[in-house]
Formats: structure tokens, sequence, C-alpha cells
């Protein structure tokens, strides 16, 4: 479970199912963080209603306060939980992409890598 996650509700009352459900994602995304990253994280998550003529829309927003960058997504959709699972699948690829550029191991996979590793040493 990540340290510190606040939730919000704009212009939406969230209830306990929502609140449970939302912490629970939330807290899956620690897996794609390194350990320095666990220990620091900040998330904050917006969920507000906007009410058109056509009827009601829901936008979710994820910030991720990370040691060194912070990463956000947001999206609207007309289901609160589907809105939220849209933006988790952002989040994660995000990540994903934040985890390989701060880990040096990974690109020292394979022949290139080595070669790669021996050529540093010649400079």
């Amino acid at each position: 479970m990540t340290t510190s996650v606040k939730i919000t509700g704009i212009n939406y009352e969230i209830d306990e199912a929502t609140h449970k459900y939302v912490t629970k994602k939330v807290g899956r995304l620690n897996r794609y963080l390194t350990s320095h990253a666990r220990k620091s994280v900040f998330v904050e998550v917006k969920l507000e209603q906007v009410n058109h003529d056509h009827g009601n829309k829901y936008e979710v927003e994820i910030i991720m306060n990370i040691p060194g960058e912070v990463i956000t997504a947001s999206d609207s959709t007309s289901n609160m939980l589907a809105a939220f699972d849209i933006v988790q699948a952002k989040i994660v690829s995000q990540l994903r992409s934040y985890k390989q550029t701060k880990i040096k191991h990974i690109a020292n996979r394979g022949i290139m890598g080595r070669f790669k590793r021996s050529f540093k040493r010649e400079l």
C-alpha cells in the first residue's frame, strides 16, 4: 500500500464502496514503483461529477508525486468506476516507463547490453 492516499469528491458524495474500490486499486499501483519511490509517494485522487443537459458525467484525475517526478492522468465517462479504471490503466503505462528509466539493470541484458557496458569502460 502506498504511504499516503487522498481521495476527494467534487460535487460527488463518496460512498463506502467507492472509497474501498479506489483505495484497493491505488494500492495495487505500488508494484510498479521502485522500492525507493514506495517510501515517499503521495497519491491524490479527484472524483468529480459534472452535470450536463443530457445527463451526468464523471471525471477522475490521479496525481502521483514520486521523487523527481509528478505523474498525472485524467479521463471522463458516464460511470465513475469505469472512468477510474481507464485512468488507472493510463497511470500504469506511465509508471512502467518511469521504472524502466530509473532502474539501471533493465537495459543491461543480452549481448547488446554487454557491448554497451564494455564500451563504457573504454571511455
